[in-house]
């Protein structure tokens, strides 16, 4: 048995571990179709893209340019859970240090 196995066989953490697989898929996923769909859109719908917004800003730019803040909220998000998973970590580590400290002391 190694030191990382307490923490691999960690409730907290296989259910942390679950928590940033769903969320890296989900927000990679959300990216990807955001960022297809433009090229889809310009493809089928080319005079539903080529409206003119304001001046010479048609709708395909303007969605060109909100992948840009889509991908900052993305970002956003991610940190936001990340300060989460840091957090969680910092628990399972205290945990396990404690029960190995525990578990020295009984001997």
């Amino acid at each position: 048995m190694n030191h990382w196995d307490p923490i691999y066989q960690s409730p907290d953490y296989r259910r942390m571990i679950g928590q940033k697989t769903r969320a890296v898929v989900v927000m990679t996923v959300f990216f990807v179709v955001y960022y297809f769909a433009l090229p889809v859109l310009v493809g089928y719908w080319p005079d539903l893209m080529s409206r003119r917004l304001w001046g010479n800003v048609t709708l395909a730019y303007a969605y060109a340019f909100s992948q840009f803040l889509m991908a900052w909220a993305i970002a956003y998000l991610y940190m936001r859970y990340a300060d989460r998973f840091d957090r969680t970590t910092a628990r399972i580590l205290s945990d396990v240090s404690e029960a190995a400290q525990a578990s020295q002391g009984g001997k």
